[in-house]
């Protein structure tokens, strides 16, 4: 059974200035482990599709499993369960709470899931120092850079151990080599086993993902697989 199955999924916007159609018919499945990149023009789709794959939103007509779960038949405090238990959200502007640390932002997402305190700090470190940034725990985040501010977040996305981690345009607010920094620690967590769904306009970041979804006017217009860019090798090119 696939993660993410999606069958004739529509999100129709009735505006003061007309019928919008803003995903029209999307069906496919993403499997356990992957790494997709959905990529297309603004007004393309695919923003409209991460919001209903992330549970932000409602269809207007077909159906989403995520990890078996019907959302589609869910109310809101069971898309808000859904979304704190299975998804981990990484987004451009890092959101992170600027008054506390990296630790204390990193457990946010476990204090909604009523864990104890001893539960998060264990569980909020090991997040941190799966990123790299377990020294930094006490620092808060003005005191990082921009770079460094990114993996907190991604700790925080990863620290509930998602099945699903979602982001959107992640590497949008850093300059070249710190994305590629980011990247590579996306393709080092999918190695390790994370589903990750990545929302870009880049095509130098799409081409990271194991697969890539194009989405045109509501529609999937091409779907396929891929041999990705390792980061890696494009960091020690730029060290030489």
């Amino acid at each position: 059974m696939a993660l993410i199955e999606t069958r004739d999924l529509r999100r129709v916007y009735d505006l003061d200035a007309g019928r919008v159609v803003a995903l029209d018919g999307v069906s496919l499945d993403i499997e356990q482990g992957d790494f997709v990149a959905v990529m297309g023009p603004s007004g393309s789709g695919k923003s409209t599709f991460m919001n209903l794959v992330g549970c932000l939103d409602r269809p207007s007509g077909g159906q989403y499993r995520l990890a078996g779960t019907e959302v589609e038949s869910l109310d809101a405090d069971g898309l808000a369960h859904l979304r704190n238990r299975e998804i981990g959200f990484v987004f451009q502007q890092f959101n992170l709470l600027p008054r506390i640390d990296a630790l204390s932002n990193v457990e946010l997402p476990m204090i909604y899931a009523g864990f104890d305190r001893k539960v998060r700090r264990e569980c909020a470190l090991q997040a941190l120092g799966r990123v790299g940034l377990a020294e930094r725990a006490h620092h808060r985040p003005m005191q990082l850079s921009g770079g460094q501010q990114q993996r907190v977040a991604i700790a925080r996305a990863l620290v509930n151990s998602p099945s699903l981690l979602l982001a959107d345009e992640p590497t949008g607010a850093l300059d070249s080599r710190t994305a590629k920094e980011i990247l590579g620690l996306f393709q080092e967590l999918n190695r390790e086993g994370a589903t990750i769904v990545l929302v870009t306009h880049d095509a130098d970041v799409g081409r990271h993902a194991r697969r890539l979804i194009r989405f045109r006017d509501g529609r999937v217009i091409e779907d396929h697989r891929q041999t990705p860019v390792d980061a890696r090798d494009l960091a020690a090119e730029a060290a030489e």
